[in-house]
């Protein structure tokens, strides 16, 4: 693939350091340079250390990208929310794991992504994907279709410059029609998949807004500011308010619904390869819908 920047610093630098600026990693220039790929300005090969003095067409050609032979392929289909040449977004059904483990090797998210890739074509079938979801949670997942593409929305994860927005329901009436859930999390000491709130956890920041109040639950907007394996439900479930459905979280059952009432509605990020603000939606699953619709307070 071939990325091409206009060197408009009135300063001289390096190539590299162009290249850096634009999201460049030092791992990605190793790629370039020792498995095929190119730097070019005006169109020549140029090292990473040529030297720039302005005006320059600097284009970077990376190389092709072979795939993962032990990640399967599964023809299901995918809901595709957003496609362009570097990012495919994808609405993940509950039910469905977002990456092979050993007890679901060939169903995922990913396998159904390599296959579609495999259908359409394409040329490059490596799988990057840049979020994840918990397999009974809904909503956008996010796939770099490259290597660079998958370094430039890491760098945003670290920088907690990307924007995730979620739709819960919580069990219980909610005190405050805004609020932020702030307690490090960590693993459970009784279980490899459960976590817990825990002093010496990592630092977790939840913010909600309440959309609507049901009866004995709460529809609540959610957004993450960090990204700890299932915040949102440990956050609601040590605050006394489990997500409903979230039998591992001491949620109350409910029969319009069979996993924890958790959706990912909304996910907005920095595109550099179309210049602007990407942001997608996905709309609410019918259980959820059904959910809400079922547990109308009288006056509502």
């Amino acid at each position: 693939m071939r990325f091409t920047w206009i060197n408009h610093a009135p300063e001289p630098m390096k190539v590299k350091t162009l290249l850096s600026q634009h999201g460049v990693t030092r791992s990605l220039l190793k790629k370039v340079k020792f498995h095929g790929g190119a730097i070019l300005v005006d169109d020549q090969p140029v090292l990473a250390i040529h030297m720039l003095t302005g005006g320059e067409t600097v284009t970077m050609v990376t190389p092709a990208e072979v795939g993962n032979d032990h990640l399967g392929v599964s023809n299901l289909p995918i809901d595709i929310l957003y496609e362009d040449r570097d990012y495919l977004i994808v609405n993940k059904p509950a039910g469905v794991a977002s990456v092979p483990a050993h007890a679901l090797p060939d169903n995922t998210l990913a396998n159904r992504v390599k296959g579609y890739y495999r259908a359409a074509g394409y040329d490059n079938e490596v799988v990057h994907i840049t979020t994840r979801l918990d397999r009974d949670t809904s909503g956008i997942v996010l796939f770099a279709k490259h290597h660079f593409a998958h370094s430039i929305i890491d760098h945003q994860l670290k920088a907690h410059a990307m924007r995730k927005m979620y739709l819960a329901v919580v069990s219980g009436d909610l005190p405050d029609e805004h609020g932020w859930l702030d307690a490090p999390i960590g693993r459970a000491p009784d279980s490899f998949i459960k976590r817990t709130t825990r002093p010496d956890g990592k630092p977790s920041l939840t913010e909600y807004w309440v959309v609507k109040r049901l009866r004995n639950m709460t529809v609540v907007r959610v957004r993450l500011h960090t990204g700890r394996t299932h915040q949102i439900r440990v956050h609601f479930a040590a605050s006394g308010h489990p997500l409903v459905g979230d039998a591992l979280y001491g949620g109350p059952r409910d029969p319009w619904l069979n996993r924890q009432a958790l959706h990912c509605m909304q996910l907005t990020f920095d595109d550099p390869f179309i210049e602007q603000s990407l942001t997608t939606f996905a709309p609410l699953p019918a259980d959820i819908v059904q959910l809400i619709a079922n547990n109308q307070r009288a006056n509502s």
